[in-house]
């Protein structure tokens, strides 16, 4: 998937389901990402991260690149960036079955989720006072996508930002009500502009930001 601003890629794991293959798959890719592999206890673990380097490899073949090729380093708080290459970039995320990563020319983070129920409690509990009240102001079915679009569009700017964690959920606010104006954020973690978009792949939300 593609658009004038960055490039996007997806993959479902269940792919990965038959031995040869995952074999195969698994051969194609770099010691360290074969690393990330045998880190994880759990096999679908083991594909979501194998699915993340497939990923990465197939972004990296626009640029005339293989993740075999790359040298992965990881940034302060974890954000990884490819250290012979600072004009490359890129980012990855996975729920589920889904696996998603994103490559552009400037900062750019990404954040995939499978809807599930709205958990108003955590709501309430980490975001902000306005978007708790959104989302409790709606019914069922249009509180699970509202939650889950504000999830991924926080999860999405705290990968940009390369913090994580470390910034607060609450410490900036979305408004995801302006329909064609898009999407408003408000935060003062730094001065600059960030353009946001947002797709669906059925049960998955998925949420792409980028520095303008």
């Amino acid at each position: 998937m593609e658009n004038n601003a960055f490039k996007l890629y997806t993959m479902n794991i269940k792919e990965l389901s038959d031995e040869a293959y995952y074999k195969k798959c698994y051969d194609s890719l770099s010691d360290y990402r074969k690393e990330k592999i045998d880190k994880c206890r759990f096999l679908e673990d083991k594909k979501r991260a194998m699915g993340a380097g497939l990923l990465l490899n197939k972004g990296l073949e626009e640029y005339g690149l293989r993740e075999m090729e790359v040298r992965i380093a990881q940034g302060e708080h974890g954000k990884p960036s490819l250290l012979d290459y600072p004009g490359i970039h890129f980012n990855l995320s996975h729920s589920g079955d889904m696996v998603l990563a994103v490559f552009a020319k400037t900062e750019v983070g990404c954040d995939i989720e499978q809807i599930r129920p709205a958990n108003l409690n955590l709501a309430k509990r980490f975001f902000c006072p306005y978007e708790y009240s959104y989302i409790a102001s709606l019914e069922s079915e249009e509180q699970n996508q509202a939650f889950c679009r504000i999830w991924t569009l926080k999860e999405s700017f705290l990968k940009i930002t390369g913090m994580g964690i470390r910034l607060p959920l609450n410490s900036f606010e979305f408004d995801i009500t302006k329909g064609c104006l898009g999407i408003m954020i408000r935060q003062e973690f730094d001065e600059n502009l960030y353009d946001f978009w947002e797709y669906d792949f059925g049960i998955y939300h998925a949420a792409v930001c980028m520095q303008v």
